[in-house]
């Protein structure tokens, strides 16, 4: 396996678990519009090396998500950003033009400041 995107979480929005309730977690850069901070999982500029695609797997503190559907601009928004929205389905297609599917597992991830945030190629 490649490791095609890595990071570490620099910050936890006090609200960002809320969205676990719907199965998703997101992620923000330095620009997060000051409403959306509560919410997000705040990452420093990272870059990705190779695209992303349906097969690699997402990789939190260890736990591997094989991704199953990626939105059109979510690669971009990682990488321009550090903006996504982590759905945790298993859907086919993205229903967000910025999300990432993974597959749906019982237990989802606690991220909390230091976790880290992979995507490894298939």
């Amino acid at each position: 396996m490649t490791v095609i995107y890595a990071n570490t979480v620099r910050s936890v929005g006090p609200e960002a678990a809320s969205f676990l309730a719907e199965r998703m977690l997101v992620t923000f850069g330095d620009q997060a519009p000051e409403e959306l901070r509560d919410f997000c999982y705040a990452l420093p500029p990272a870059t990705s090396t190779g695209a992303i695609s349906v097969g690699d797997a997402l990789v939190l503190d260890g736990a591997r998500y094989p991704i199953t559907a990626i939105g059109d601009v979510a690669q971009k928004n990682l990488d321009a950003l550090g903006h996504v929205t982590l759905v945790f389905d298993g859907a086919a297609e993205p229903r967000l033009s910025g999300a990432i599917h993974v597959s749906a597992q019982a237990a989802l991830p606690t991220l909390r400041q230091g976790s880290t945030i992979a995507v490894e190629s298939a």
